[in-house]
């Protein structure tokens, strides 16, 4: 995980609004200091001032000013699944606002981590990794939600379960069920959701949806094959098992997602 530009405090007015439909092309975190509206995958949250939201490359997201003004911290990164699995593990959410209080100690690494990612002094890059660290761990902690079961894992287990992991999303068109992942790792279908999900926190049919609609949107907008094309490249034996899955979680048909998509270009 690589910070490439960062920001603190910066205020906007009542009208501001950010429109990213097709995401914002890297990872993207906000610390919002106010009052907000977002509009998640199409999915509307009312986020209240002092909660962070996590955004993966390619989330579409809306946001707005909820009152007078709209002020956040904020950075954008690179990241690869290693990173999304390390916020998995920690119980960090992606996509979804969270409110966390105190947020004064945050805001105070906020600060610390955009002085040295500007830095030429010595050690910046080290001290900005160490920081970056420190405040997802400080997230984590101010969210309540690290699960120290997941730290209880066999070694060996924790390997065959991330490398699960890193197939599901590497190969999303891949036919996976349950009984062949778990007999993949040796355990039961039961032994292996379970475990699946207290070292990871979503559960693998989850994974498997999310790392074939993220195939699925990489392909409405930058291709031009058919929604049935796509379906059929994303793993759905059914195109209409596609488009129903992929309006239930974004909100929109791949048609629309497609236009939108292009139209901001």
């Amino acid at each position: 995980m690589k910070i490439g530009s960062i920001g603190c405090d910066y205020a906007h007015d009542s009208s501001f609004v950010m429109d990213r439909p097709s995401g914002a092309g890297s990872g993207l975190f906000l610390l919002v200091k106010s009052d907000a509206d977002f509009v998640i995958s199409g999915v509307e949250h009312s986020v209240r001032a002092n909660s962070f939201v996590l955004l993966r490359r390619d989330t579409p997201v809306r946001y707005s000013a909820a009152g007078e003004s709209y002020v956040d911290d904020w950075f954008y990164f690179d990241y690869d699944e290693r990173d999304l699995e390390w916020f998995s593990r920690l119980g960090i959410a992606v996509d979804t606002p969270v409110y966390i209080e105190p947020v004064s100690e945050i805001a105070r690494l906020f600060k610390m981590l955009s002085y040295e990612h500007y830095s030429t002094e010595r050690f910046s890059a080290e001290l900005e990794t160490a920081l970056l660290e420190c405040m997802l761990y400080k997230l984590a902690r101010l969210t309540g939600s690290v699960s120290e079961a997941a730290y209880n894992i066999h070694p060996a287990k924790s390997e065959s379960l991330t490398n699960i992991r890193t197939k599901i999303y590497s190969v999303p068109e891949a036919e996976l069920s349950i009984d062949s992942l778990a007999a993949e790792v040796g355990m039961s279908r039961s032994g292996f959701q379970h475990s699946y999900k207290k070292m990871f926190g979503v559960s693998p049919i989850s994974d498997i949806i999310t790392s074939r609609l993220d195939k699925a949107k990489r392909l409405l907008s930058g291709t031009a094959m058919s929604v049935e094309e796509v379906s059929l490249s994303c793993g759905y034996r059914s195109s209409y098992s596609f488009m129903r899955q992929f309006r239930n979680k974004t909100g929109r048909t791949p048609t629309e997602y497609r236009l939108l998509s292009r139209n901001n270009k």
